[in-house]
């Protein structure tokens, strides 16, 4: 049987197919299609030349919901709210990172205040009812959505994490009178404290919900035309996954959709190839990503936001998201100049369409895929496996007006280009390094996507990394990941309590509560039912007086001295400092559930390729200002195991081009990962 797994980006859309029966592995990779990206899934399945029938199970990746929200382009969305909070989108936060910025603008909320309304109700703090919900105002609230031509609508009541009745009822009284416009619920999606975050994250669930909803209608609709009937499941930001009805009911979920297959990957092959720190980069289409490493695991955070930067809050998510660090440099990422007349990359794309002007296919404005054509690193045939021929012709001309403001050749200029959208990178990578603790030399570099192999070496070279590490398929790798993810969901519950107030007792009764919500999912959810499932717990502490908390694991049976002990270890490790003597709260508990479904084994097969190891062309690249280098290129297929070469060399295959620089050395191991260290 067959394991199928798609991933849509900005640019291109990827398909992994893993042989149960024998263990290969069929790729393929599309232009993604932004009017409807399931013609982008179906072109992807019509290359692989497949029987849909013999599909076992169907994983899928998406960039759908991220950029909705980012274009703007989801739907007229309400917001139903406690009397008195109908401005809460409004005023967010005190805080914000750029303190003394005197032109600072608070983000825009995604509902105009004119379709945020109150209904009268009160929930206390401690979860006690003290203003019954007036049925009345919510359905005053349903006439006035009518109205206003509002097609989805999110509701966020004070308090709600903790008592979610009037919250869900009021949920479902809006979805009785308005059976035709989606209604989400914020208990629904998290039950974790903070108003203002919960409110964003319920806004941003159904803003994008009618639109996911149709989307993952037409895709089952294609494949079941393709008799692809098997099992679908679409990937999460937490690095599992989960079913297509799920998705459609909390698309949030799905923010971090692809870039969590491709962590997930990292992970198996750090792990395989015995390496317990390793930072991963992929570079796509139109962003790159980056994310730490540790024992083939990735830390997750609730507490994520949208289009966060140093300078703006961005948008909060309180959803379960692997700590990833995103940026708009990718291959379609477009050169300009800023009103300095500084030379800027990203992090405006020219996407799929028109793309980059290389692709001559409408695109006129230079991108780093067009300064990688015209500096020799990328040849302009066999490009994403023989489906496009690039131009230099229509990449030089769309770079001339970048020569003319910077003065320079043609090959140069397009060098800047590359070091600007690089610099950027570098700087993304230090993110989740050195501003996380951890010193980049004692890791290694996982590059994949289309363009992390071709700036692999270069990053690398830069954060002084012990080795950077490209795998086989590095062009379709956040598809292959998804391959070996499994259904896991994480819960949370937020119980602000004294160290004084809790005893074990307390904090299994928590947990019990947790576990069920958890077995009730899955028993929905997925077809092994709820007694093929593993748990695993933690808790978020703080000291007293903190505004923001740690997260611990623990186990069944932990003492509280134990977890408060942990805690501080973590606060150390962390912050650098703990605070023994100081009064301990917890804020948060926490249940990871996994389903023990079938896995393919997806271990690295020991490389088998052809013994002929001779280049087979030659091609002028531009390493540095002035000098282009004839670089020897090879073909991946042809790279035995053990093969040695000294740079600089260029390895190419269908999905990606490998860059080795001056002064580095190339070496493909007994998996058929390209190893590259300096001399």
């Amino acid at each position: 049987m067959l394991r199928v797994a798609t991933d849509v980006g900005g640019t291109f859309t990827d398909l992994a197919i893993y042989n149960e029966a024998d263990g290969s592995f069929v790729i393929a990779k599309s232009l993604t299609t932004p009017d409807d990206p399931s013609r982008g899934v179906m072109d992807t399945l019509s290359l692989s030349k497949i029987d849909g029938a013999e599909a076992a199970s169907f994983l899928h990746g998406t960039t759908l919901v991220i950029n909705a929200i980012t274009e703007r382009k989801g739907v007229r969305t309400a917001l139903v709210t406690t009397e008195g909070f109908r401005d809460i989108l409004e005023i967010g936060r005190g805080n914000r990172p750029d303190l003394y910025n005197l032109r600072f603008h608070s983000p825009k909320p995604f509902v105009p205040r004119q379709f945020r309304f109150e209904v009268d109700e009160r929930v206390s703090s401690l979860g006690d009812v003290v203003q019954p919900l007036n049925e009345d105002d919510v359905a005053r609230v349903a006439e006035a959505c009518r109205a206003a031509g509002i097609e989805a609508i999110a509701v966020m009541f004070l308090n709600s994490y903790r008592v979610p009745d009037h919250e869900l009822r009021c949920a479902e009284l809006l979805r009785k009178a308005l059976p035709d416009i989606q209604v989400c619920a914020s208990a629904d999606i998290t039950r974790e404290w903070r108003e203002y975050e919960r409110a964003s994250t319920a806004v941003l669930n159904a803003y994008a919900q009618p639109i996911v909803a149709r989307y993952l209608a037409n895709l089952e609709e294609r494949l079941s035309a393709a008799k692809l009937t098997a099992a679908r499941f679409a990937m999460q930001s937490n690095g599992g996954t989960a079913s297509f009805e799920n998705a459609r009911r909390h698309p949030i979920t799905l923010i971090e959709s692809g870039p969590a297959g491709g962590i997930r990957g990292a992970g198996l092959l750090a792990q395989a190839l015995g390496e317990t720190r390793a930072l991963y980069l992929d570079i796509g289409g139109t962003t790159a990503k980056c994310a730490l490493v540790i024992d083939g695991q990735t830390p997750v955070t609730s507490d994520y936001r949208i289009e966060r930067t140093r300078s703006f809050p961005g948008y909060p998510v309180r959803a379960s998201v692997l700590d990833v660090v995103e940026i708009g440099a990718g291959g379609g990422s477009i050169a300009w100049f800023d009103r300095g007349d500084l030379l800027r990359v990203g992090p405006r794309s020219a996407g799929a369409m028109p793309g980059p002007a290389c692709y001559q296919l409408g695109g006129a404005e230079v991108t780093l895929t067009d300064a990688n054509l015209l500096t020799g690193r990328i040849g302009g045939e066999n490009f994403a496996g023989n489906q496009l021929s690039l131009s230099r012709d229509a990449a030089a001309q769309a770079l001339t007006a970048v020569e003319q403001r910077l003065g320079m050749g043609q090959e140069d200029a397009g060098l800047a280009v590359i070091r600007i959208a690089e610099a950027a990178m570098i700087e993304a990578l230090k993110l989740v390094s050195i501003q996380r603790g951890y010193d980049p030399r004692d890791f290694v570099l996982i590059a994949s996507g289309g363009g992390g192999p071709l700036h692999g070496a270069s990053l690398g070279l830069e954060l002084g990394v012990r080795e950077i590490l490209i795998p086989p398929y590095p062009g379709i790798f956040c598809a292959w990941g998804m391959l070996a993810s499994e259904p896991y969901q994480d819960f949370a519950r937020s119980h602000l309590l004294p160290q004084t107030a809790v005893t074990a007792e307390t904090i299994e009764v928590i947990f019990a509560e947790i576990t069920k919500e958890a077995r009730g999912y899955f028993a929905e959810s997925v077809s092994s039912g709820s007694d093929a499932l593993t748990f695993e717990r933690s808790c978020d502490l703080r000291y007293a007086g903190q505004e923001h908390s740690v997260s611990v694991a623990c186990q069944e049976g932990d003492r509280t001295d134990q977890i408060i002990e942990a805690f501080h270890l973590a606060h150390r490790r962390a912050y650098t400092f703990s605070l023994t003597d100081t009064p301990v709260e917890f804020v948060s508990f926490r249940v990871r559930a996994s389903a023990a479904t079938a896995r393919p084994g997806l271990g690295l097969k020991t490389w088998d390729a052809a013994s002929d190891s001779e280049p087979v062309g030659k091609r002028n690249v531009r390493f540095s200002e002035g000098i282009s280098v004839e670089t020897p290129l090879y073909s991946r297929s042809q790279l035995p195991a053990g093969f040695e070469a000294k740079g600089p060399l260029a390895i190419e295959e269908p999905t990606a081009t490998t860059l080795v620089h001056p002064d580095q050395l190339l070496r493909v191991d007994e998996f058929g990962v390209l190893h590259i260290t300096t001399v």
